[in-house]
């Protein structure tokens, strides 16, 4: 047997899950999120196939006697809107013959070409219309996967940790599309190196930039314009990559209240904007080294400076690096280290006259990994690797006084805690029907004197029926050490991260799934369908009036129950031709209990109820259609059980025995007892690509609408007070709904030269 290997490479960089096959063999494997690839094969002549969506497919004749060290180089395809109807059967061939399930990968070009809210395209929203992911509500980009609550999920970003992946409270991720090249959502059968959250992994890939020219992109649009630049360091050699990303509604609202100073019947509107950027280069230092540096930087400002003498002042923000060296130590072993750091800290500043008032709090992680890849032989890939992280948790510092230092205090809490794994995991290819991978994970947490230590063991087989169908299962045991500390159902910037502590212990969940995968209409169609149950124990909700910001002593605040969650997802997809697209639709039921403790009767007296993430019914459907070369239709339409929400039931009417005013206390029934009317949407856009000209070589303009046909779909309720004619006397309430979007247009250019 002779090992060929090497890496599949783009415009921009390398080409994570593209294919390398000998398709007289029948054999094949997926370059990993590195762009590496191992094959082991019989000595002798062979073609090989490499593809990938969005490039040309490559052939090579090779005549292999010895192993061989071989990168392949894709080319875009020819129309960059063709990355439709380029020939890459082999995509849906490969996800259907992997071992691993419940994985979903999507690209940048992918998601730009979909309608997005004010033309902002955003790969998390997009991960939102995949089955088994439920959005934090209208317009969020949150994700709440298989019943996990926003904090059960691992965000990376070229292997960093982002705490708060959202711009604009929640409604835009951080991820800028020009700067991404993949994003892998792992929802269960999670791979051993990951860990440290319970329901999902989100892989985020940056792009690597052009070795070979200097390219511009970018683009305008309604609330923001974009920027990137990218080019070689040293042809063939290396690469950079810098891209940054602003909004403008600071600009509008600031020339506004300009505009009435001076009215006293006008009031300011608050300033508010958002900014980030990336940066990436990569060096090939030899043949087996290759270095990478990677960062992002990100900034939310929100402010209010009223003539009154108030001022208010809200930033919050990330901050994420990484260095990471890749070393080849043979065609069969590779080796990445990395080592980042993240910051994410938010700040609230208020000063009326001569006093003032500021609340802060921060996490900060310092991590150092190594992971290795090392194929024995053609039925064994091994993966083994350590990693530890020293986190600073600020859970809030205070400090207020007057300006004339006559009055100052403050309060500062903060704690430290040390993060370790050891891992391994196997994938065997025990015959040509079974494929199967085992993997373990010890995992430790220490904060303070208080320690805790778990064994997280990952099993997935899968069995092949024909080449057209493949049964699949797999099962994972997870720990998460971070606890995020809100009083809301949706992830604010003010959410604080908390350790695992003598009385906080570590959540913990188990989650085992099944399906089957089916390949229809030569190779163009995939579906799957796939059932999961997950449990879960050290669930974290608080007390009733719990105090949650500055607080030394937060543990007491905390609440332990246990999670259950269970459902079906069914995915149709198609990848090939001028019509693709998917369609999915989730039946899944999510459930928590709080049973009393610390002197509470617990949450819902103890008795199950339903998060307001719970979602009984989801379907979403996805289209694109290539109307001509120049010309593409897309669209989206998501359908969706309403929200579960508390309203209260009736009203009690006391009177006061000294006059003659009522008081009306709401009375509440249980928790989440009702539900909002169903969510519906549709999203509709043209791309449209511009010709060619001296000074741009690609160009087009995007048209989107956001909800088509205006639903008014449901944010929150509230209760209106009825009187009778003469306005003297309530006579009872009235539900009211707010809607938080109506039908919106947008256009976006964006270009390339």
């Amino acid at each position: 047997m002779v090992t060929l290997s090497g890496r599949v490479l783009g415009e921009a960089g390398i080409l994570p899950g593209a294919t390398v096959a000998v398709p007289v063999l029948s054999a094949g494997v997926t370059a990993d999120e590195q762009g590496n690839y191992s094959l082991s094969l019989p000595a002798g002549r062979y073609q090989v196939v490499v593809s990938f969506i969005g490039y040309q497919t490559v052939k090579r004749d090779l005549n292999l006697r010895n192993s061989q060290q071989l990168d392949f180089r894709l080319a875009p395809a020819g129309n960059e809107l063709g990355e439709v109807v380029v020939e890459a059967s082999g995509t849906l061939e490969q996800k259907q013959q992997s071992t691993q399930m419940s994985v979903e990968r999507l690209t940048a070009t992918e998601a730009k070409l979909l309608p997005a809210l004010f033309g902002e395209v955003d790969i998390l929203k997009t991960l939102q219309l995949k089955p088994g992911v439920q959005n934090g509500g209208e317009g969020t980009s949150g994700l709440f996967v298989r019943g996990g609550s926003a904090d059960q999920n691992l965000v990376l970003v070229d292997d960093a940790v982002v705490y708060n992946p959202n711009h604009l409270f929640g409604l835009f991720s951080v991820f800028n599309s020009d700067a991404v090249q993949s994003v892998d959502l792992y929802k269960g059968g999670f791979p051993a190196q990951f860990g440290g959250r319970l329901s999902s992994v989100v892989d985020v890939k940056l792009r690597e930039g052009n070795n070979q020219k200097l390219g511009v992109t970018g683009g305008l649009g309604l609330i923001s314009s974009r920027l990137t630049v990218e080019g070689p360091l040293k042809k063939n050699k290396g690469a950079f990559l810098v891209s940054g990303r602003r909004t403008y509604f600071d600009i509008f609202t600031r020339r506004i209240n300009q505009l009435n100073e001076g009215d006293p019947d006008f009031n300011p509107i608050p300033d508010y904007y958002f900014y980030d950027f990336n940066a990436k280069a990569n060096y090939t230092l030899g043949e087996k080294d290759r270095v990478y540096l990677s960062g992002y930087y990100g900034q939310d400002k929100f402010g209010f400076n009223s003539t009154g003498g108030f001022n208010f002042n809200f930033n919050w923000g990330n901050a994420v690096a990484s260095a990471r060296w890749n070393h080849v130590f043979s065609p069969r072993l590779y080796a990445n280290t990395s080592a980042s750091f993240t910051h994410y800290k938010y700040e609230i500043a208020n000063k009326l006259d001569q006093f003032s008032f500021n609340l802060s709090s921060t996490i900060r992680d310092y991590t150092l990994k190594t992971d290795f890849e090392y194929t024995p032989n053609e039925r064994h890939t091994v993966r083994f690797g350590a990693m530890g992280t020293q986190h600073r948790f600020g859970v809030g510092r205070l400090k207020a006084g007057s300006t004339d230092g006559r009055l100052s205090f403050g309060d500062d809490v903060g704690y430290d805690g040390q993060e370790g794994a050891l891992y391994a995991t196997d994938n065997f290819r025990a015959s040509d029907r079974w494929q199967l991978e085992g993997g373990l994970r010890l995992t430790g947490f220490r904060s303070g004197t208080d320690a805790y230590a778990g064994l997280e063991p990952r099993a997935a087989a899968r069995y092949t029926l024909s080449p057209k169908l493949t049964l699949k299962a797999n099962y994972a045991l997870m720990y998460q050490y971070l606890h995020l500390v809100t009083n809301s159902g949706a992830s604010l910037p003010t959410d604080i991260w908390y350790p695992s502590r003598l009385s906080v212990k570590p959540q913990r969940s188990q989650q085992v799934s099944a399906g089957a995968s089916f390949l229809f209409a030569g190779g163009q169609w995939l579906l799957t369908n796939e059932v999961y149950y997950k449990w879960a124990k050290n669930q974290v909700d608080f007390r009733d009036g719990a105090q949650l910001f500055v607080n030394p002593d937060l543990d007491a605040e905390f609440l332990f129950g246990k999670g259950f969650a269970y459902g079906n997802e069914i995915y149709l997809e198609k990848k090939t031709g001028r019509t693709t697209g998917w369609v999915g639709y989730t039946l899944s039921w999510t459930k928590r209990r709080f049973p009393a403790q610390r002197g509470t009767s617990g949450i819902n007296n103890g008795e199950l109820f339903y998060p307001t993430y719970d979602r009984r019914h989801n379907l979403t459907v996805v289209g694109l259609h290539q109307l001509s070369k120049r010309v593409n239709l897309t669209g989206s339409f998501t359908l969706s059980s309403g929200n579960p929400t508390t309203l209260p039931l009736a009203r009690f009417i006391f009177q006061d025995i000294y006059g003659d005013d009522a008081s009306a206390v709401p009375v509440y029934p249980n928790r989440n007892g009702y539900r909002l009317a169903a969510y519906h949407r549709m999203d509709l856009g043209v791309v449209w690509k511009m010709k060619p000209t001296r000074w741009f070589t690609e160009s087009d303009l995007t048209f989107s609408i956001y909800n088509a046909y205006n639903r008014r779909n449901p944010y929150f309720v509230f209760f209106d007070q009825v009187k009778n004619e003469d306005e003297s006397q309530v006579i009872g309430y009235r539900a009211r709904q707010v809607s938080l979007f109506p039908v919106i247009p947008s256009v976006t250019y964006n270009f390339k030269f």
